[in-house]
């Protein structure tokens, strides 16, 4: 089951959380909202699918500040701030932090939903490259001693007869220990289990 998309919306202004709520929840979204910087903090929950629509002026915690506690909590997540005409500066310092986006008040409604798509969209695909690492390190910590070694040597480009040689067995064997290691670590190819290897930065 796919986790649901939540989206945080924070601004000081009840009418804009109320508005940006209905919009959200129109295309089937999930919506919080936070009336100020410190109530969303306190709220959100680290690795959290989903996105941030953040005021870039608020009382207390100022958008910037947010964004910042946030680079420390969690550098993943898109956040999308809203900024008035003269905030440009303030735009170009929260994309500097880490911003996904922003978007200048006022802005149309088809706008802001293709905005946050975008977001939710990168999050995803973040998020299942995530998972994807998790399973290839799960996978590789169920290999025998042995099954690692002729990994590292399929690593290395070796063929089977050069693998048997180094590690003094037979040709027939070591194509049954290559037969279980792409078994487990669920690759189809070597340029699979290459790259699988890779992205999850392991070494046999």
């Amino acid at each position: 089951m796919n986790e649901p998309l939540w989206v945080h919306v924070v601004d000081d202004e009840a009418a804009v959380r109320d508005s940006l709520r209905w919009l959200l929840e129109s295309v089937g979204l999930h919506v919080r909202t936070h009336a100020e910087g410190e109530a969303f903090l306190a709220a959100y929950r680290p690795g959290e699918t989903g996105c941030v629509l953040l005021d870039i002026r608020m009382p207390g915690l100022s958008g910037i500040e947010v964004l910042e506690r946030m680079q420390q909590m969690d550098g993943e997540v898109p956040v999308i701030v809203f900024t008035g005409h003269a905030d440009v500066p303030l735009a170009v310092r929260a994309m500097r932090l880490g911003a996904f986006d922003f978007i200048e008040k006022p802005y149309s409604d088809s706008l802001l939903l293709e905005r946050v798509q975008r977001a939710l969209g990168q999050r995803r695909r973040r998020r299942e490259r995530e998972l994807a690492v998790q399973k290839t390190r799960e996978a590789f910590e169920r290999l025998s001693p042995r099954e690692r070694q002729v990994l590292a040597h399929v690593l290395e480009g070796h063929s089977n007869k050069r693998i048997a040689e180094a590690l003094c067995l037979s040709v027939k064997t070591i194509e049954v220990h290559r037969a279980s290691l792409m078994q487990k670590m669920d690759a189809r190819s070597l340029a699979e289990l290459v790259r699988r290897v890779v992205e999850a930065g392991l070494q046999p």
